[in-house]
């Protein structure tokens, strides 16, 4: 049996006679490899791990994969947990540097816990398309740009210019990373982590991921269905739709969380959205458009001194910030007073850059690794109209949000064609039960989803948190915890279609 082409087939015996790994004669190097740990940080330990660039030239050019793990706290060790925070964009170092936050003590004893950057990402060949002074002129204009208008109703020379300025922001990707936007897809996370999988020395792999990182797990289990020990896919993307459906379908999810967080600001007296006794869901919602149109018509104060304006669109992405957990929520009840009473736009800034992975005048790749992805995994429109009727349609599921997020798509229409993969129907056949966890209200990540996730996979089992923010494990929802853990640990999911009630 001959070893054919890797990206689309994996033969079997392919390997070592007797291996537990079953791999392309090929790719033997990077699954045989042996790395060297080191410590860091303190507690953890730290290497890099050789994968090819292309799949299907594995002699070619290799990436280092950057990889971070804490050792199993306790002497009883099940193997290597491996976990992505989502993204596109997000960096699994930090992740696992949040360990003791984001994944339970239970867990801690009995997984090492194991987080790398994805290719692209942070530490693993990052990908750059904008230098900072670009990257701040291009998010704070926005869907209007620099005309600050309303993204909603654009006139057809403001969609012009905006054409132009994301067609740049393509140039620029190919400028700075041409030779890497071919080989940034999930699919290619995917089988890195297959790859790291067996460095680990883990047969089956063991796997957490959240948000973006529910792709890169769906995925996974697409292409390599008998090597899942469990999957857990909580805050799940549905990998049926494009880039454009996914920000139309997303601007619904943002206008459900607004909302709660409107219900529950308005009911209280430092409430700078209440009018009042008797202020309702509406009337909180009509102040934050007038907040818009002022940021339109005359931006913020910035006491911050570096020359950024708080634009329409930095109000926009400091709300949208808010709502990823509802911890948040005092903090942009105060950056809302402070805009309303002052004119100072400053708190907004500063939740926008957390979002965007700002740092004092340093940016994360976050903006290339998330366009560039989002763009390579889905063929995407390619007519400028497809994407104003979306804005339109987006308009009315989310009047605020909606029309901004659905032009942030149109990067796509411009991106090289050699850089755009097909997303294969995701079914999972064959794999053990997948967990995917859906919360009721989550901004980012809709809950219909999840629900979407869960019928694709053969193997799926949905469970639910009833409650607000972006994913369900370790968001104070013990139910859910439990349910997670006990996968986790013993392999046996809740029933399908559980419900955790919000507490």
């Amino acid at each position: 049996m001959a070893c054919a082409t890797v990206m689309t087939m994996l033969v079997a015996g392919c390997g070592r006679s007797g291996d537990s790994d079953q791999y392309p004669r090929a790719l033997a190097d990077f699954y045989r490899q042996e790395v060297s740990w080191s410590d860091c940080e303190r507690v953890f330990e730290c290497a890099t791990v050789e994968v090819p660039l292309d799949y299907d030239d594995p002699e070619g050019e290799r990436l280092d994969i950057s990889v971070m793990r804490l050792p199993a706290a306790g002497d009883d060790r099940i193997g290597s947990l491996v976990i992505n925070p989502g993204g596109p964009g997000g960096s699994g170092l930090d992740y696992v540097r949040a360990a003791g936050r984001v994944i339970s003590d239970q867990v801690r004893e009995r997984f090492d816990i194991v987080g790398f950057d994805p290719r692209g990402v942070g530490e693993s060949s990052p990908l750059r398309c904008l230098d900072r002074a670009g990257l701040d002129q291009y998010l704070g204009g926005g869907a209007g740009q620099e005309t600050g208008a309303d993204p909603a109703e654009l006139t057809p020379e403001q969609v012009d210019d905006l054409a132009e300025n994301y067609e740049d922001f393509t140039e620029a990707c190919e400028r700075r990373s041409g030779r890497l936007l071919p080989y940034i897809g999930t699919e290619f996370v995917a089988r890195d982590m297959d790859v790291l999988r067996a460095v680990l020395g883990d047969d089956k792999l063991s796997y957490l991921g959240k948000s973006y990182g529910t792709f890169i797990g769906a995925m996974y289990v697409q292409h390599f269905p008998e090597r899942v020990r469990v999957a857990v896919l909580d805050g799940a993307m549905d990998p049926s739709l494009n880039g454009l459906e996914t920000s139309v379908q997303q601007a619904g999810g943002f206008e459900t969380a607004l909302r709660a967080f409107v219900a529950d600001c308005v009911g209280r007296s430092d409430c700078a959205l209440s009018e009042g006794p008797g202020s309702t869901v509406e009337d909180g919602m009509d102040r934050l458009v007038e907040l818009l149109d002022r940021a339109d018509e005359q931006p913020l104060r910035n006491t911050l001194g570096d020359g950024r304006e708080v634009t329409r669109s930095r109000v926009e992405m400091g709300l949208l910030a808010a709502l990823y957990s509802k911890s948040f929520w005092p903090e942009v009840r105060a950056a809302l007073t402070a805009a309303f009473d002052e004119g100072d736009g400053t708190g907004l800034l500063k939740l926008g850059d957390r979002l965007y992975g700002r740092e004092g005048k340093h940016y994360e790749n976050m903006t290339a690794a998330l366009i560039s992805v989002n763009c390579a995994d889905h063929q995407s429109p390619r007519e400028i109209g497809d994407y104003q009727a979306a804005a339109e349609e987006a308009a009315e599921k989310s009047p605020i949000f909606g029309p901004s997020l659905a032009w942030g798509s149109l990067p796509c229409a411009f991106w090289p064609e050699d850089a755009v993969n097909r997303t294969p129907e995701i079914d999972g056949a064959g794999a053990p039960p997948v967990l995917v966890v859906g919360t009721t209200r989550d901004p980012a990540t809709p809950y219909e989803w999840a629900e979407s996730l869960a019928r694709q996979l053969q193997s799926g089992v949905l469970l639910t948190r009833e409650g607000d923010g972006h994913t369900g494990y370790r968001m104070g929802n013990a139910c859910v915890d439990a349910a997670v853990d006990g996968y986790l640990l013993r392999e046996e999911p809740p029933q399908d279609g559980t419900v955790c009630q919000a507490e």
